[in-house]
């Protein structure tokens, strides 16, 4: 196994969301790797956990990453967060992601949950995805 693609994985999912201009019309410039302290924007979007599963074979060490893309909005409703999931998921799905190391295989989509957070207004989706490296 090798973790060893991860940061470049993470890097090059930040940089294709924060050029998609569907996204910047719906959140601008509100996607985060680390949610900033202070007043932040009603809707963002924001990289969230990973998960990662050796995916090594004779040809080399490999891993699947479950990677998981936040958007948290305070929006009443799920429309405003569900708009904004879709251009992510859009966005990420069968991407060609150029790596500063390694190579991914593929990105497809796994899994998201949609719910309230907390009391408030407050509604966030999960968008889960598998991306399945080779590291080189």
């Amino acid at each position: 196994m090798s973790y060893g693609v991860a940061s470049a994985l993470q890097s090059a999912v930040y940089q294709r969301l924060a050029a998609n201009s569907d996204l910047a019309f719906l959140v601008g410039t509100a996607i985060y790797d680390t949610v900033p302290a202070g007043v932040i924007p009603a809707t963002y979007v924001s990289l969230g956990p990973e998960d990662v599963r050796d995916r090594s074979d004779q040809t080399g060490a490999g891993a699947l990453h479950f990677v998981t893309v936040s958007v948290v909005t305070d929006e009443a409703g799920f429309q405003t967060a569900k708009d904004v999931a879709a251009v992510v998921s859009d966005a990420l799905i069968d991407a060609e992601l150029i790596l500063a190391r390694g190579k991914l295989i593929y990105m497809r989509f796994d899994r998201a949950t949609a719910r309230r957070v907390g009391v408030g207004e407050t509604r966030r989706i999960d968008i889960r995805f598998r991306a399945r490296v080779e590291d080189s």
